[in-house]
């Protein structure tokens, strides 16, 4: 089986890695515990050990440990920031430092500390390093108040794992097509019509599709954000781009997302070369383009998967998104409100309703890996 190092530190969701250790241990994995000093003042090392049936490290050179994943949980505020800014000051962030597998981490700390601008910075920083964040999660927390900073529950952090350690995923033999971004409608050879999307939310479906198990096709339109490896990526600028790309494909896809902000309209008329500016009005013409979510909802196949997004405002657009889901003939709408202020377009996190036939249901505001989860596993009771 893996080798799995489990690293620890301060908090009192430390006693809940207990449960983790004991499941990667249970599951076969061998688990070298790794913890702070902070961490020792909840729960002892010892604890650990006992639970993986194996010693933490001792050896003269501890950071150099082989291993198949790093599980840091729960992961403070501020071994977080450490990890972000390359400090090495104690064993377990020398071994992150140090380590060149993949890096789970499961953030828990006080509301304000997660929402804190630096904290926000740090926590992208790692995102784009190739760290995968899971969590945190709304509830209570340790100082009696109710926010986001809750540990991801330790059941929800082992399937995780099991993903990363290639022990399978419930999607693992579905095909996903994923469209994320905004598209760019040209008026002439420089100028074009388009959103504020940069893709932030496809590709978090994307990767949380393929630590799953699926084979992942992305459409992206002018992204913002990188593409994690492992996802095949199709270059779609334009709606029309968009459309061809996602029903030349309709029939050999499980599972349809389109997160993208495909333009309604484009010009009817783009000038070839780039328009001289001058002292005169000028007037563009603007045509639909192809309804894309509808057109896959009219054409697909038996026991396909097709969800949509909506992205709109205030109650009149939740009412628009539920119309949605039948006009599109889709099986899940999530509707995100793009006036509020931090989420949607160009945001890490979203706040989002999920609209199927069974009902609703609100995600609070998380970040968008989250909301990528919550989306997929809402996939998954569908199949």
């Amino acid at each position: 089986m893996a080798r799995v190092i489990l690293g620890v530190t301060g908090g009192i969701a430390a006693y809940k890695a207990c449960e983790l250790c004991r499941l990667l241990a249970k599951a076969g994995h061998e688990v070298t515990p790794v913890l702070t000093a902070d961490a020792e003042r909840f729960v002892t090392a010892h604890t650990f050990e006992a639970l993986a049936r194996r010693e933490s490290p001792r050896e003269l050179y501890p950071h150099l440990l082989e291993a198949d994943l790093l599980v840091v949980a729960p992961l403070s505020a501020n071994t977080l920031a450490k990890l972000a800014q390359g400090i090495a000051d104690n064993v377990l962030t020398q071994t992150a430092l140090a380590f060149r597998g993949r890096v789970l981490v499961a953030p828990a700390m006080n509301v304000r500390m997660w929402e804190h601008p630096a904290t926000q910075a740090n926590a992208a920083l790692l995102t784009e390093r190739g760290v995968e964040l899971i969590g945190p999660e709304e509830g209570e927390l340790a100082e009696g108040e109710t926010g986001l900073g809750r540990m991801t529950e330790p059941e929800e952090i082992f399937t995780r794992c099991r993903v990363l350690l290639g022990d399978g995923g419930p999607l693992r033999g579905r095909h996903v097509l994923v469209s994320a971004g905004g598209t760019r409608e040209p008026i002439d050879a420089v100028r074009f019509v388009g959103n504020r999307s940069s893709g932030r939310m496809g590709v978090a479906v994307a990767e949380e599709a393929r630590r799953r198990g699926a084979s992942v096709t992305l459409l992206a339109a002018n992204l913002g954000v990188r593409v994690p490896p492992g996802i095949d990526v199709v270059q779609t600028p334009t709606a029309g781009d968009m459309a061809r790309e996602a029903l030349a494909r309709r029939n050999e896809t499980d599972v349809v997302v389109m997160t993208a902000a495909v333009a309604d309209y484009r010009p009817a008329e783009a000038e070839e070369g780039k328009r001289p500016k001058s002292e005169d009005d000028w007037t563009v013409r603007l045509e639909p383009t192809q309804d894309i979510l509808r057109e896959l909802g009219e054409s697909r196949s038996n026991g396909q998967i097709l969800v949509g997004f909506a992205a709109d405002t205030g109650d009149a657009g939740l009412v628009r998104a539920r119309a949605k889901l039948e006009r599109k003939r889709a099986d899940l709408i999530v509707f995100n409100d793009i006036a509020r202020a931090g989420i949607g377009f160009d945001a890490a996190d979203n706040e989002v309703v999920l609209i199927s036939r069974d009902g609703e249901r609100a995600v609070p505001r998380s970040r968008k890996e989250a909301i990528a989860a919550v989306v997929l596993d809402a996939v998954e009771d569908l199949l």
